[in-house]
């Protein structure tokens, strides 16, 4: 790697072209993936991809006039003090704040490297123009970070509410039901079993990590998210599996008491606490009825309730 001291100018304009050309496919990408989803954003980026297509024709005819027609190849990663990005391509389906992130840090990145050029360019006409790019730069860095705080249309706002109930409430309302369901009937069998809170606990305990290790893997492995938009795996994969446990642990921490009956008591309450905020969460998120929400998870967690009573009275 070269060190950005060592470029002469010729070299310089090479990494201009390169940086630009990169730049644009860039927020090309950033545009096409956003299409669908945020549509007034994306052409907010198609407009920042041909400034950056203007960049690039103006270095081009300096390059010209001034070193001819051959243009060596050189590339951010040729030179020292350039961040690595993360390909777009590995990235789909892309969110949006996370766009917004890197336009700007590419942006200011872009201007500081042209002011840093500009400085070293003993030609006046390069030094002009590195200097205007690095000012027109430091606007597209503005129109980046209004980007990032504007508000996103109704269809946009519908768009990105469907995102977050896929990618982040359909996994944790799925690990909350089972933590707070499955754990039920281990957890009172063996408080109707042995009489004592330690024990419970330890069951609990044991299922309540179990769930959330089974779960969390079978979420994560069940779809990559590539078609149906449901985001990262692993990221799916650890909000259902941290809301599994937190399910079981909520009706399993009272049997830290030492009185069995006053923890059976208190995880009698966090139970119901637990449904109703599933049936809550059910109807909010998920547009079910409260009534039919409050009736199919009470129905199914007296069930597994009972079960757990008389298997430990047995």
């Amino acid at each position: 790697m070269r060190t950005f001291n060592s470029l002469g100018e010729q070299e310089i304009l090479a990494l201009a072209i390169s940086l630009e050309e990169e730049d644009g496919r860039i927020y090309s990408d950033f545009a096409d993936g956003l299409r669908e989803g945020y549509p007034e954003q994306a052409e907010k980026f198609a407009a920042l991809r041909a400034d950056e297509d203007g960049h690039r024709h103006r270095l081009l005819t300096l390059y010209r006039e001034r070193f001819g027609e051959h243009i060596p190849l050189i590339r951010r990663q040729d030179v020292k003090g350039f961040v690595n990005r993360r390909p777009v391509w590995l990235t789909r389906p892309l969110g949006l704040n996370a766009v917004r992130k890197q336009a700007a840090l590419m942006e200011l990145e872009t201007r500081r490297f042209y002011e840093l050029a500009a400085r070293r360019t003993t030609d006046a006409g390069v030094r002009q123009l590195l200097g205007d790019l690095a000012e027109e730069e430091r606007r597209h860095e503005h129109t980046a970070e209004k980007i990032a705080s504007a508000e996103l249309s109704h269809e946009e706002q519908a768009t990105s509410h469907r995102l977050f109930v896929l990618q982040v409430v359909q996994p944790g309302l799925a690990g909350l039901m089972d933590g707070s369901v499955s754990t039920l009937a281990p957890l009172f069998a063996a408080a109707f079993a042995t009489h004592n809170s330690r024990e419970t606990f330890a069951v609990g305990l044991a299922a309540s990590i179990g769930a959330g290790i089974s779960m969390g893997f079978a979420e994560a492995l069940s779809d990559d998210g590539s078609l149906t938009g449901r985001g990262r795996p692993y990221v799916r994969g650890m909000v259902c599996g941290l809301m599994t446990a937190l399910g079981g642990l909520g009706h399993t921490l009272p049997y830290l008491l030492p009185d069995i009956h006053t923890a059976t008591t208190i995880a009698i309450g966090v139970v119901m606490v637990e449904l109703g905020a599933i049936a809550w969460v059910r109807k909010h998120f998920m547009d079910t009825p409260l009534l039919a929400a409050i009736f199919q998870i009470v129905v199914g967690g007296l069930l597994v309730f009972l079960a757990g009573i008389l298997i430990g009275s047995s």
